[in-house]
């Protein structure tokens, strides 16, 4: 056995096979609702964006304990012209 190949043949019961389907349906109901959450909440994440860019150039960011360093608008990362993809 190579450590590219790390199957092992096995075969599951009717019941096993049952509770497997269940657990995913179940899984996929929850991921939906997730994803559903994620995206009603885009106009608020937009803002909150907005916010902590517009922070870090006014107060700064943390660099070393209580020292700061403004960053400048120039290094400031422009926003992708893409669905914004939450990974959770």
């Amino acid at each position: 056995m190579t450590f590219m190949n790390l199957f092992i043949p096995h075969e599951r019961t009717a019941e096993e096979k049952q509770w497997l389907a269940e657990e995913l349906a179940d899984q996929e109901k929850r991921y939906a609702g997730i994803v559903k959450a994620m995206e009603d909440i885009t106009p608020q994440r937009e803002v909150w964006y907005a916010e902590f860019l517009q922070r870090i150039q006014e107060r700064g960011f943390n660099v070393n304990g209580d020292q700061k360093q403004k960053i400048p608008l120039a290094d400031i990362p422009v926003q992708p012209n893409r669905p914004h993809k939450v990974v959770y």
